[in-house]
């Protein structure tokens, strides 16, 4: 495996947090534009400091759509490693505007080439967390029998599993099945990249993900599952001529095709996100005088770190330098 220098972590880590940061100070002020903006701000002035070749490759629409981290945007100093890059510097805008939990600022990084280009489209998700038979589930299965497969891997009944589903109209037939065989069901209201993870946290009950959401966040939720030994399946979908060329522009010619992890994660990954508002997995950014406290969530694949670290950061930062002021609690779990 060809792999991320070690030594970016960090780095990756403090863009996270920044970003976070400056979505935090909208937190409940009903403006979830300028809550994005803030996070966009502040992770585009920390990445443009790391010693790399990055590229989005999942960002905020294309060039002439989006003035924030846009697909194709060249970010770093231009010199060491060609990484690619996706982000959602903000994953819960009306999370973020209404003060509500799971707000979170995320990203992974691949090298160059080994990161699927995801249209920003919707994408049929379905996930299951580790130490389970490879491949039991699949989207062209019906969600019952993706259900008793489960159950079946998992040596329980379906009765005591529990799915994580999006809260949208389009999902009342999968609620329907699970409700039919007695599925216990976590509603999320919005941002499934939190609602894919919580299959491989150990803190959460969660045994199943499915539904249809954004398809760049598909690809962020793999990347984390790719480090932590998930299973995940996704299919695009696509329902006008517009979507469609937007996905051949990517270079995707099978339309229909389903992507396993392996086939949207090649090789090392990093994953990090930060906290906005507090949540399940992360507590969002507290305020401590002229410093922020920020709760991360940090994996790299070929490094076997997987933890939870809370940073304390100065608010203010010189445009030369970044500053740190200590480790006041590092949380390492292996998930």
């Amino acid at each position: 495996m060809n792999h991320i220098n070690p030594k970016l972590l960090d780095k990756f880590i403090r863009a996270c947090e920044r970003a976070a940061f400056g979505a935090s100070k909208f937190r409940g002020k009903n403006d979830k534009i300028a809550a994005d903006q803030a996070a966009v701000d502040e992770m585009r002035a920390e990445l443009n400091k790391i010693e790399m070749k990055g590229k989005i490759v999942i960002g905020e629409g294309e060039m002439d759509e989006a003035p924030m981290l846009f697909i194709g945007e060249r970010l770093g100093t231009n010199s060491g490693e060609e990484l690619d890059i996706a982000v959602d510097p903000l994953e819960g805008t009306n999370f973020t505007a209404k003060n509500l939990p799971n707000a979170i600022s995320v990203m992974a990084i691949t090298k160059k080439g080994s990161l699927l280009s995801a249209p920003d489209t919707y994408m049929e998700k379905i996930a299951i967390g580790p130490n389970i038979t490879e491949n039991i589930i699949d989207w062209d299965n019906s969600v019952e029998k993706n259900i008793k497969l489960l159950a079946e891997a998992k040596k329980t009944k379906p009765e005591r599993i529990t799915a994580c589903v999006l809260k949208r109209p389009r999902h009342d037939k999968i609620i329907s099945s699970l409700n039919s065989l007695n599925v216990k069901i976590n509603f999320i209201q919005d941002g499934d990249v939190t609602g894919v993870i919580s299959v491989v946290d150990q803190n959460s009950s969660v045994d199943i993900y499915l539904g249809i959401g954004g398809g760049p966040e598909g690809v962020l939720a793999a990347a984390a599952l790719d480090c932590l030994g998930g299973q995940m399946q996704t299919r695009l979908v696509l329902s006008d001529d517009e979507e469609i060329n937007r996905a051949k522009k990517l270079g995707i010619t099978d339309l229909n095709k389903k992507y396993n992890i392996e086939d949207m994660i090649n090789g090392d990954v990093i994953f990090c996100a930060s906290g906005v508002t507090d949540g399940e997995m992360l507590k969002g950014i507290t305020y401590k005088g002229d410093s922020f406290e920020a709760s991360s969530f940090v994996l790299h694949k070929s490094q076997k770190i997987f933890k939870k670290i809370t940073n304390i950061v100065k608010k203010w930062i010189s445009t030369q330098f970044w500053v740190r002021i200590g480790y006041p609690k590092t949380i390492v779990k292996k998930l």
